[in-house]
């Protein structure tokens, strides 16, 4: 389901706030020390340059333009040009130097924080995707991510070389006239407050609009997917469908104004204090001079303003550094709220791999296997209740029940998508618990109702299952899901594109798909999903000749809706309220009577025998349904 826009929101609202941000966002630089530290070098080294100039300058008017003597002294003038001149070259290339060590560190600390962040998102239980919507994820990866980029990009060079500059400048301050120096940094502490103050507020609204930003990912995910499109023209509700995303818009739009506009008048203030500070220096200078009470001289004054000049820009990127910081916490804090998440399910240290050979390599068991799904009430019951049962390795087993009964459940316990409540899940007599999760998937394959292609070629969805694989193995396992001859009818053959989830395919095309490349990975145990259920009667016969093809020599685990295809099985569960209520072959337990003979009455007598006339040659070609 959807999930509205507020309901999510209110969920981010009380999602749990990351604390230490700081040292946590610094160790993301420990990979790149050394970068770092020529870095650091080249900003601590173009620092200081940048104060040599207007010291220079006094000495260029005092010395060159108007020395004591009262002539120029060219020769003098021409050396601290020279000078100053082969500084601004030297900081220039600095700098350039400086923007390539840092882009290149700042970039690879997010791409490795995004590839961090996707690789932990892989190892989390199937529940929290379940209850997470894709295009939440799909923001943190993107949005999120992306939103620190600047920071982890600039903050280091801007943060320690406006500090040395400002620092440096201010040094450079006091020893042309501390007196002056007074006067121009006087109502600094007074704009440290307010910027605190502001960056609380950028802070907040950049967490809202970060929310707001995955609700617009979300709705676009949904809406725009084949199977969004599908839906909304099939309920003519893209008017719906704009709105909405119309109206997330429109608060996006809200929230980034006042993101830009926070803020936008305290810098008017700081930009009028720094602004007008030579014009108070020149009369306060003139006043030190008037009354004799220091020896000013125009030397002082020039150097003094560009000194203060050259504070005003690092003063203001150091300002800006900070609130930028203060607003990149609310990201940080989100993107670390999902690094933080534990997987519920994950290896034992003493985990071991699934035995390939013994008497019970393929054995599945479960042993009073009580399951409830995380987000079941207390009230509720548990989905599979006190379940015990037994298949041999190369035994055909089939679940069947009613709808809701619990058979899909058994399904995702094997291979420890869920963890049992109580009780125990044995694979080849191991305890599943005590399997590395890589081994025990690695031994199963699934072929499941909804079947999921990349939008990729054939070959390419065929490799997913073993990229190793080559054009005659994927024939011989296209052959034995029935689906070569369909394959080469098509006239790109193996690099036709199957489209978004394989919707250029038929039904019955994507379900052999799905099943060569089960047969391509090889798995000693095959669990089939309502594989069929989805299918017409045409359809469903050529997809049941390669899962019977694909369930030879195999322990083969089928969740069967269809009683009709499960008939010939070895034994047949009955599944009914999360209990086994009866199993046996399908004789046996038509001739009792009891639950499995009146579902297959029903059955029976509620679809007419499918008619397979036409046979595989009716099926959609790419492009067709």
């Amino acid at each position: 389901m959807r999930g509205d826009v507020a309901g999510q929101r209110a969920r981010n609202a009380e999602a749990p706030k990351v604390p230490n941000l700081l040292p946590r966002i610094l160790s993301l630089f420990h990979a790149h020390r050394l970068a770092l530290s020529v870095t650091v070098v080249l900003v601590l080294v173009a620092a200081a340059l940048s104060v040599v100039p207007p010291l220079l300058t006094q000495r260029a008017f005092d010395e060159g333009l108007f020395p004591p003597g009262g002539e120029p002294n060219v020769p003098r003038l021409a050396a601290l040009v020279g000078l100053m001149m082969a500084i601004y070259v030297l900081s220039a290339l600095l700098g350039v130097w400086q923007t390539w060590l840092t882009a290149n560190v700042g970039n690879k600390v997010m791409g490795d924080m995004r590839v961090r962040l996707f690789t932990h998102l892989q190892s989390m239980e199937l529940n929290f995707f379940t209850k997470t919507k894709t295009g939440v994820i799909q923001s943190r990866l993107q949005n999120d991510v992306g939103g620190v980029a600047n920071v982890l990009t600039n903050t280091v060079s801007s943060v320690l070389g406006n500090v040395v500059t400002v620092l440096a400048a201010f040094v450079a301050m006091v020893l042309l006239n501390w007196q002056l120096t007074i006067v121009a940094v006087i109502l600094m502490p007074v704009l440290v407050i307010a910027q605190r103050r502001v960056g609380q507020v950028r802070a907040r609204i950049a967490a809202k609009t970060q929310e707001s930003l995955s609700d617009m990912t979300a709705i676009t995910q949904e809406s725009l997917s084949v199977s969004g499109i599908l839906l909304s023209k099939s309920f003519t509700q893209q008017p719906t469908e704009i709105a909405r995303y119309a109206r997330e818009n429109g608060n996006q739009i809200r929230l980034q104004v006042s993101q830009t506009m926070s803020g936008q008048w305290f810098f008017v203030m700081v930009n009028i204090f720094l602004s007008s500070i030579p014009a108070i220096v020149y009369l306060v200078a003139g006043a030190l001079m008037s009354s004799g009470t220091t020896d000013v001289t125009p030397g002082t004054i020039v150097a003094f303003t560009t000194v203060q000049a050259r504070l005003l820009f690092p003063l203001m990127g150091l300002l800006r550094v900070v609130l930028d910081l203060q607003t990149s916490s609310a990201l940080f804090a989100r993107i670390f709220e999902y690094l933080d998440f534990t997987p519920a399910i994950a290896d034992k240290p003493t985990a071991r791999s699934v035995p390939t050979s013994g008497d019970a390599a393929g054995r599945v068991e479960f042993d009073g296997v009580t399951f409830a799904y995380p987000d079941a009430t207390d009230e509720s019951p548990p989905t599979l209740n006190n379940v015990s049962f037994r298949i041999e390795p190369g035994q055909f087993a089939a679940f069947v029940g009613p709808s809701g009964a619990g058979k899909t459940t058994v399904s995702y316990l094997i291979p420890r998508f869920y963890e049992a409540s109580s009780g125990s899940v044995r694979f080849s007599g191991i305890d599943v618990r005590d399997l590395t999760q890589q081994s025990l998937v690695s031994r199963i394959g699934i072929v499941s109702q909804e079947t999921y292609l990349f939008h990729a070629t054939i070959a390419e969805n065929l490799r997913y299952a073993r990229p190793e694989a080559t054009d005659d193995e994927l024939e011989v396992a296209a052959r034995a899901a029935n689906i070569h001859d369909t394959i080469a009818s098509f006239p790109a053959r193996y690099d036709t594109v199957v489209g978004e989830r394989g919707y250029r395919l038929s039904g019955g095309e994507k379900q052999r798909i799905a099943i060569a490349r089960v047969l391509l990975k090889d798995p000693p145990v095959l669990i089939l999903d309502e594989a069929t259920s989805a299918l017409d009667s045409i359809s469903e016969h050529v997809v049941q000749q390669a899962l019977d093809a694909a369930s030879h020599g195999r322990t083969t685990i089928a969740i069967a809706h269809r009683l009709s295809t499960v008939v010939s099985a070895d034994v047949i569960f009955v599944v009914d309220g999360g209990r086994i209520v009866e199993h046996g072959t399908h004789e046996q337990l038509l001739a009792r009577g009891a639950t499995y003979a009146k579902l297959y009455s029903r059955q029976i007598t509620a679809s007419p025998a499918p008619s397979l006339a036409g046979g595989a040659g009716t099926e959609s070609q790419p492009g067709e349904d």
